[in-house]
């Protein structure tokens, strides 16, 4: 399980290499990238040769920032990086997100869907405690309204191409009680404001994708799609998604313990580029473990298979035919 001496060795001691891998000639979209580990990832995209990166974000003109700073540190043509709308609070934006992806692309190599949210305060947004709505459903929803053109792209071009989610390994600590209640019941309690643990909802939604990754993986063989499926961990990095917490503590364990953040974004740009045997998996520092506690054996299955059975159709019902790969 989570172990603070494993962890010190993990962000002080673990050397994470640059990404060698080539975009030449590929089409990638980064969500969540105007700033933080989305950004860094999207210049390291930029850098490795893409033809065209889209940086997908809910603040146009912050993306258009962004825009400016990769294409003045990479000296790449001003076409090579859009700025596109996506707010993940907003399922009607997911959709018209990814009709645009449908009619204006004609290639898409890589889905980084690397926006999300670590909230501290119960908000509402889709019916939902904001933080399922924007790390779960419209993440998933997202992942398969796009998974069609990835394979479009895979078969039309014979290659392989990729959809990455973000994971994070305090799904190891996540308590995760909203589980215990009955079938069919575990999105209504976790939307339930009498009852959230708000501290330990971002660590619920890192173990809930970790588990959905694997599902859809499942859903979607590699040998019929082409697509690979999988989930990423950078590591406590200085990031946009800790903004919620401040204070001289706070401070203190960044200063002491956090990556930098482009050296967290080069697992995520490696992770968004990994072999056929990622397909399914989580990779904490690019590398495929076995995953632990809630989310291991026969617990994990069950698990997996009611989180499905719930989630399924809320997509359906936003997206009818969308979970039908």
């Amino acid at each position: 399980m989570f172990s603070p001496f494993w962890f010190i060795h993990r962000q002080l001691f673990v050397t994470i290499d640059k990404p060698t891998a080539s975009f030449t000639g590929k089409t990638v979209i980064v969500t969540g990238s105007n700033q933080g580990l989305g950004l860094e990832a999207a210049r390291w995209i930029t850098q490795l040769g893409a033809t065209r990166v889209i940086l997908a974000c809910r603040n146009v003109d912050k993306g258009r920032t962004a825009a400016t700073s990769i294409r003045n540190s990479t000296q790449c043509s001003p076409e090579t990086i859009d700025v596109w709308a996506l707010d993940m609070s907003s399922y009607a934006s997911v959709q018209a997100f990814s009709e645009r992806v449908k009619t204006e692309l004609p290639r898409l190599d890589c889905l980084l869907a690397n926006a999300g949210i670590m909230a501290t305060k119960y908000n509402v947004t889709e019916n939902n405690e904001e933080t399922i709505t924007t790390n779960i459903v419209s993440s998933f929803l997202l992942g398969f309204l796009i998974h069609p053109k990835l394979a479009e792209t895979a078969h039309k071009f014979n290659t392989e191409t990729h959809l990455t989610f973000p994971g994070s390994e305090l799904y190891k600590v996540a308590k995760f009680k909203e589980r215990k209640v009955p079938e069919g019941k575990i999105f209504a309690t976790l939307n339930s404001k009498e009852t959230a643990n708000m501290s330990d909802r971002y660590n619920v939604s890192k173990l809930m994708t970790i588990l959905l990754v694997e599902k859809m993986g499942e859903l979607a063989p590699l040998g019929k799609s082409g697509v690979i499926i999988n989930a990423v961990c950078p590591g406590f990095c200085y990031s946009g998604i800790t903004r919620e917490y401040s204070g001289f503590a706070v401070s203190m364990f960044h200063k002491m313990f956090a990556r930098e953040t482009e050296v967290g974004s080069r697992l995520l740009v490696d992770v968004s580029s990994a072999s056929s045997a990622s397909h399914g998996h989580y990779l904490p520092d690019g590398k495929i473990v076995t995953l632990v506690g809630m989310c291991k054996g026969k617990e994990g299955q069950e698990l997996k298979a009611r989180l499905w059975a719930e989630l399924s159709p809320k997509l359906e019902g936003i997206h009818e035919g969308v979970t039908k790969l």
